[in-house]
């Protein structure tokens, strides 16, 4: 079979009639580079992230991510921008802007020993016409940046294009939230640091937490206006090269206890989204098992094109290469069409076509109750 990046992306022009803009919310894992305009431990904007790109992009892998990959399926020309990008402004606006942030989380509380971060919940605030709670959180983070007032964003699309309009955009546009991963790996899951809250705090009280917390963002998103909503949830985490090499016991297995926290959030997510789904008028909330997809490229990576499914392909130090975030200093595989992992904690980009592809395409074993294509459509 051919190599992991050769899977073929067939680019349907014609959904971009349907779909007229695409928002993006959550952390890392669909980072376009918010954190490239703010000071923070956690960034991505160094070498030698973004080599498939030629060049640092803020994009915490070695190309594109999930919802880059969505976009150009969806006929859309331009990777959709982030947000705090001088140049995210006017008609650029119209067809869609990237919220996610590195550390992006559901919990207010998860990680912040990173000192800056932003939250993409922040960021829903795009929608009504105050940003001041946006700059109190910003105050609140202690970290000094020229933040664009989300409100000459939506008078940007209301000047435009009209409020009727506006409204019809938002209504049309698809809105995907990718978040959870770090509430566990940057919170419950922290090394030391999460000993005293483990003991205080049972996974399922913690998970629970998560769960009602999401459940008003998401409610929020569509207050505001969203309709088309694909809410991912959390993929095995206890098999990032990260945790692998935090807990050598496991040998060359995964980690059980992350992936079974990841589990039960995701069985109470895919709740959440049938209730959402039946209670909230007009919605179409689609689930997203990433969890599923991803699990099934490591265990049949040989017969997608791959040749490593454990080991991160930038990589400074760790059996896995997990316990440094990749940098100036890390070794780069060769050949990243062949690797699961860019990095301790991301997907590849030949990784990120996979599990594009069976989002746009799949059956319900990897999307319901409909696939992004289907949903695109309506």
């Amino acid at each position: 079979m051919p190599g992991i990046l050769t899977v073929s992306i067939l680019v349907q022009i014609c959904f971009a009639k349907t779909v007229l803009a695409n928002f993006v919310f959550g952390d890392s894992l669909v980072e376009a580079g918010n954190y490239n305009y703010i000071p923070t431990l956690s960034r991505a904007n160094i070498i030698p992230n973004g080599i498939d790109f030629g060049m640092p992009t803020g994009r915490f892998t070695n190309g594109r991510t999930i919802f880059d990959i969505v976009g150009q399926e969806l006929g859309f020309k331009d990777f959709t921008p982030p947000y705090l990008a001088p140049t995210t402004t006017r008609s650029v606006v119209l067809q869609g802007v990237n919220y996610a942030s590195g550390r992006g989380r559901i919990l207010n509380q998860t990680g912040k020993i990173f000192t800056s971060f932003l939250s993409p919940w922040m960021f829903i605030l795009l929608f009504p016409l105050s940003s001041s709670m946006i700059i109190e959180e910003a105050k609140a983070i202690n970290f000094q940046v020229k933040l664009i007032d989300c409100t000459i964003q939506m008078q940007d699309i209301i000047g435009s294009i009209g409020a009727l309009a506006a409204l019809n955009l938002f209504g049309t546009a698809l809105f995907s939230v990718t978040i959870g991963s770090n509430d566990f790996i940057n919170n419950y899951l922290t090394p030391v640091i999460s000993i005293a809250e483990q003991k205080l705090v049972s996974p399922q009280v913690f998970v629970g937490t998560m769960i009602s917390r999401y459940r008003l963002q998401l409610t929020r998103l569509y207050d505001l206006g969203a309709r088309k909503l694909v809410v991912a949830n959390v993929g095995p985490i206890g098999c990032i090269p990260y945790q692998r090499d935090l807990n050598p016991t496991t040998g060359d297995n995964c980690v059980d206890f992350p992936n079974h926290l990841a589990q039960s959030f995701n069985a109470q997510l895919k709740s959440l989204i049938t209730n959402l789904s039946t209670n909230l008028q007009g919605s179409k909330f689609v689930y997203a098992d990433v969890y599923h997809i991803v699990a099934d490229i490591l265990q049949n990576f040989i017969s997608y094109g791959g040749n490593n499914a454990n080991f991160s392909c930038c990589y400074f130090i760790g059996r896995f290469g997990g316990m440094v975030p990749c940098g100036p200093s890390s070794q780069v595989c060769m050949d990243r069409s062949k690797y699961v992992f860019s990095d301790p904690y991301h997907p590849t980009d030949a990784a990120n076509v996979i599990i594009v592809t069976r989002l746009m395409d799949g059956d319900s074993n990897d999307i319901t109750p409909m696939n992004i294509r289907q949903l695109a459509e309506l």
